[in-house]
């Protein structure tokens, strides 16, 4: 028996670097790039547990369950950790990030999340880094749901350890993930006692076995399909234009807002302001009364393919989740969300304006 993803010749060292190239080139890098064998939890605990330890002071950014996660590797790894939280429906904002400095001066590495899909949120990276630059901290950056949604740009940024996923806005595998290293980053690394070695998690191995050596011999033997779906959706990005593909998922965020309001019966979007919403999902409040899981739930039963999910945790309770990402941002994908979800509300006695919403997402579509 023959099947196309099968009896594949071995993936090259060349052919894996070609693909790292090709990450370096969306990120418009020229920091080391490297590309892991893992979904992108794997570069992003190796890289805090690389970088940080006992004599690292974090600001730690939560703006969701992602940044709280983080926090948790800093303090694990022995660093003393000082959380700066938002509320989960708005962003973080430059000047918080310089009031905290003002307090701990000795603060020497920041980590934030771009965009965090699980609350909706994005906050701006670009201001935050140059207050980050100012002070001479290492810049640590969640970077996996805003990739392909929005500019991701770790050197104009200054942005020392930024960590991608293809499973979201880029409409590829979940299987591996990417990290660009900068110089100072590798430095902070070996000069940490504590950092991984030997390890799964260490990106110091990887820069020795793989990067020293000039990329000419594979540390192991890769993971030979997601390697090859990695280098399809790079492909398919390039050829339909990086900013076309954000401009896609933007639209789709806009779209999705507008259709909210104008459906009515208490939904509404859960990040209050536009400027903080992220392009690649979009978080809706349920009216009272209502339980968003079950909402959710019902309009699943109708159509297992829409892009639906109800919040994580204590959130499943009152926010849903229209992930508009990858194939999933089109004007099809959201009005198809938007109308099952109208649907629902009106079975509880939710006076809904379909026609209102597939309108007003037509026109955001425009």
């Amino acid at each position: 028996m023959t099947h196309p993803f099968l009896d594949l010749p071995p993936l090259s060292a060349a052919h894996f670097a070609a693909i790292e190239d090709g990450v370096a080139r969306l990120l418009d890098t020229r920091q080391d790039v490297l590309v892991m064998q893992g979904e992108a939890l794997l570069p992003l605990e190796g890289a805090i547990r690389s970088a940080a330890g006992p004599g690292t002071t974090a600001l730690n950014v939560i703006t969701g369950p992602y940044g709280q996660t983080f926090g948790n590797w800093l303090r694990d790894c022995g660093a003393r950790v000082i959380d700066l939280s938002v509320p989960f429906h708005t962003a973080v904002t430059a000047a918080q990030v310089r009031e905290a400095f003002a307090a701990h001066p000795q603060i020497d590495f920041v980590s934030l999340v771009h965009a965090e899909a699980a609350t909706g949120n994005t906050n701006p990276v670009a201001e935050i880094g140059a207050v980050v630059r100012e002070h001479g901290a290492l810049f640590y950056l969640d970077a996996v749901a805003s990739v392909g949604a929005e500019p991701v740009l770790p050197d104009a940024w200054g942005v020392d350890l930024c960590v991608i996923g293809a499973q979201k806005a880029m409409g590829g595998p979940a299987g591996v993930s990417a990290v660009s290293v900068s110089e100072r980053a590798w430095a902070r690394m070996a000069a940490n006692p504590h950092a991984p070695r030997r390890s799964y998690l260490s990106l110091l191995d990887w820069k020795e076995r793989w990067l020293d050596g000039g990329r000419a011999a594979l540390p192991h033997a890769p993971a030979q399909l997601e390697m090859l779906a990695l280098q399809a959706c790079l492909e398919r990005i390039e050829a339909d234009g990086p900013q076309a593909v954000m401009r896609r998922h933007r639209t789709a965020a806009l779209a999705t807002r507008a259709g909210a309001v104008a459906l009515g019966g208490g939904l509404e979007p859960y990040v209050y302001e536009e400027a903080d919403a992220a392009p690649v999902a979009t978080t809706l409040r349920v009216p009272s009364g209502v339980v968003a899981s079950e909402l959710v739930a019902g309009a699943l039963a109708g159509d297992g393919t829409l892009p639906l999910a109800a919040g994580g945790g204590a959130l499943a309770a009152e926010m849903i989740r229209v992930n508009h990402y990858g194939v999933d941002a089109t004007v099809g994908a959201v009005q198809a969300s938007l109308a099952a979800l109208g649907a629902g509300l009106a079975e509880r006695g939710r006076t809904v304006d379909l026609e209102g919403a597939r309108r007003a997402v037509e026109s955001a579509w425009r």
